[in-house]
């Protein structure tokens, strides 16, 4: 018997793991703990150590904001601020209750207080109101003034943000889980600097409560110890100033750490590398600066009455410096030229441009790469004439699709068999071939006599029958009727087929959004009143997609926008569009398949069979899927197959004709295995088209 269990985050083991595992609980408690120490008085030991523990948090937030990339790193900061400063008022709270009370405030404030005073009372003062000074005046109000205007602008910028994100949505040049999580972090950003601008409040507020506590704690100690304990006005000063500045700096210390982690999280601009490493590398980039600086330190320590010993050896130091950096730049510039000398000398790969960095580039859409043997196809000083040739494939199917065909990389590759060739699309491989060296491909057209010696292949785009002839031969070849093509037309033909078989694929929104700006040109009505009004740019791709994917041109987009306009707000369904803008381009999807006199040979499905395919068609949230029993589906397309080929062999090419409901579910069920069949449904049957049944096909 075994038992399942769910995963669960992977995380530290052992005592450390088990602690992280209740954090939530941690927290809770930890915040009880803080309010209960505003009421419950706490022993001097307990004290310390929390003191210690705050000083503690305060060097660990201080040193986490250094290492930050982006703010967004340390997004829970707002709320471990007004946690730390709570705390810490906790702790000034629980100190000032043991110094009113006389009793031991512990040996951290007394050791604070000893270390500052020092036997003198005033300097212990001064020192703790700079610190407070240093705070207020000039960390907090800094701070505070920088998240203000990071949440002004940042506020301001979000509609744009947002704006941008969903352009490049459109555009295709980023996905939806990307467009997601740029929206969340634009999100973020605006909440953060938001709650940045309250919380560096709780830093301003945290000074002048230490002002006032310790004003409290020095006047009312003054007041306890002459008054109620019979203590001289000169010992209660010192006894209670000493305790007071104790608890203000150990109190002030780690207040001023969190004030300075504060301005640094503001202030800090998103960056790969941590705060140190930005510094340095931004400084010491400019060369010049520690040379100057080195020079005017060392020209200060030859004034008279300057003392020159330190003057000397601050400005010795940046002037070494400022040369270790001039030499390391010329070390630089020296590999740079090297390796520009040896880039410039080393023979240049085949589709390799001016810029070596091409390489690196995002997948091309289209890809040729053909074998080390195949390189004199594309030498032009050699006769080669592949290149060309596919230019003129991209402006022919332009034509024919209504696609701008992406260039096509044609490139040799290490790996591949000298005379191989492999089609790529999206750098996956969709097709690959082989050709045979000082020999043609020679095809029977169907009316050739006699038999051509040579070796017997298929030829690779149409998977038709075919000889492998030498060139001696082809005068013999031709003469019985072969048709011969050459290696390159081979090569160029199945690249053609295999753009025009995934053209649905290479179709990008970027593409779409060209079109359209086209289509406004002579269209602007169509443009304005769909795209964008009732459909996205996605949502015309995919329509545009869907036809492509059955070999519908969409040069005519003008048609296909207005049929699609009318019904897309009925329905959003892609799948649907696309069969509504079949129906608006019957007499194109029709042209192939009608000869001279307007006849269509089609086969036709048994009312029965059509019923029952119809019932076998569920919704899902996916949208409608055909969930027809697979033995039955194996029945139908085999008993298409056998209904096809009897056409072909009385020399007709039949159309598949249903309903619309079915068709694309029946398109679906067949493009694997007779892709050359063509499903239409009678409402692209056009006025003056007769239609001849050649065939049907029963239960």
């Amino acid at each position: 018997m075994s038992s399942t269990t769910s995963p669960t985050k992977a995380g530290p083991s052992g005592p450390l793991g088990a602690l992280m595992r209740h954090t939530d609980l941690l927290a809770a408690v930890g915040i009880v703990v803080v309010v209960g120490m505003l009421i419950i008085p706490l022993p001097p030991l307990l004290l310390d150590m929390l003191i210690t523990l705050n000083i503690a948090m305060a060097i660990a937030i201080v040193v986490a904001t250094l290492y930050l990339g982006k703010a967004l790193d340390l997004s829970v900061f707002p709320s471990l601020l007004l946690i730390a400063t709570i705390f810490r008022l906790a702790i000034n709270v629980s100190v000032t209750r043991l110094i009113l009370s006389g009793e031991d405030a512990g040996q951290v404030v007394h050791a604070f207080g000893e270390f500052v005073i020092a036997g003198n009372l005033v300097v212990g003062l001064v020192v703790f109101l700079i610190l407070v000074v240093i705070q207020f005046v000039v960390v907090t109000n800094g701070a505070g003034r920088v998240a203000e205007v990071a949440a002004r602008f940042t506020l301001d910028a979000m509609p744009g943000k947002q704006m941008a994100i969903d352009a490049d949505l459109n555009a295709g040049q980023i996905s939806d889980e990307e467009a997601r999580r740029r929206r969340a972090e634009v999100s973020d950003e605006a909440d953060f600097y938001g709650a940045m601008d309250g919380a560096s409040k709780f830093v301003k507020g945290d000074a002048i409560a230490a002002v006032l506590i310790t004003l409290i704690n020095l006047l009312g100690g003054l007041a306890i110890g002459v008054l109620m304990q019979g203590m001289s006005f000169g010992d209660a000063a010192h006894h209670f100033s000493l305790l007071t500045i104790g608890d203000g700096l150990a109190a002030q210390i780690p207040a001023l750490l969190i004030a300075v982690a504060t301005g640094i999280i503001v202030t800090r601009a998103a960056s790969e590398g941590d705060l140190g490493s930005d510094i340095a590398s931004q400084i010491l980039r400019q060369r010049k600066a520690p040379l100057v600086a080195g020079g005017m330190i060392i020209l200060f320590g030859l004034v008279p009455g300057l003392p020159k010993l330190p003057f000397l050896l601050v400005g010795g130091g940046l002037l070494a410096v400022g040369i270790m950096l001039r030499k390391q730049a010329q070390d630089e510039e020296a590999e740079a030229e090297r390796l520009e000398l040896e880039a410039a000398q080393a023979p240049p790969a085949l589709g390799a441009g001016a810029d070596p960095a091409t390489e690196a580039r995002p997948v091309d859409r289209l890809e040729l790469a053909i074998g080390y043997g195949l390189v004199p196809l594309v030498d032009e000083r050699n006769g080669g004439s592949l290149l060309a040739r596919v230019s003129a494939v991209r402006r022919q199917l332009a034509g024919e699709l209504g696609l701008v065909v992406p260039p096509v990389r044609v490139h040799d590759e290490p790996g591949m068999d000298a005379h191989e060739y492999i089609i790529r699309v999206r750098g996956s491989q969709v097709a690959k071939g082989r050709l045979l060296p000082g020999h043609l491909l020679a095809m029977d057209p169907g009316d050739a006599v006699g038999q051509v010696a040579g070796m017997p292949t298929v030829e690779p785009a149409f998977g038709l029958p075919a000889t492998w002839v030498a060139e001696a031969d082809r005068p013999e070849a031709e003469a019985l009727g072969f048709t011969v093509v050459d290696g390159e037309s081979v090569v160029v033909t199945h690249l053609t087929e295999q753009i025009r078989q995934h053209a649905d694929e290479i179709l990008t929104r970027q593409d779409v959004r060209d079109l359209v700006e086209g289509l406004k040109e002579t269209n602007a009505a169509a443009v304005e009143e769909v795209v964008g009004e009732t459909l996205t740019l996605g949502e015309l791709q995919r329509v545009l997609q869907r036809l492509l994917a059955e070999g519908v041109s969409i040069r005519d987009l003008g048609t296909i926008v207005e049929a699609i306009g009318d019904r897309a707000r009925l329905t959003r369904d892609p799948e649907m569009l696309a069969e509504y803008a079949r129906q608006a381009l019957a007499r194109q999807i029709m042209a192939p398949h009608v000869d001279a006199d307007q006849r269509l040979p089609a086969l036709a499905l048994d009312p029965g069979l059509e019923q029952e395919v119809a019932g076998a068609i569920v919704q899902t949230p996916e949208g409608d899927v055909l969930a027809l029993d697979p033995t039955r589906a194996h029945a139908l397309v085999d008993a298409l197959r056998g209904q096809t080929e009897e056409a072909a062999r009385r020399g007709l090419h039949p159309v598949l004709l249903c309903s619309t409901r079915v068709r694309r579910h029946l398109r679906r069920l067949v493009e694997q295995t007779m892709p050359q069949l063509a499903v239409c449904s009678y409402n692209e049957i056009g006025p003056g088209i007769n239609v001849e049944t050649v065939g049907v096909i029963d239960r």
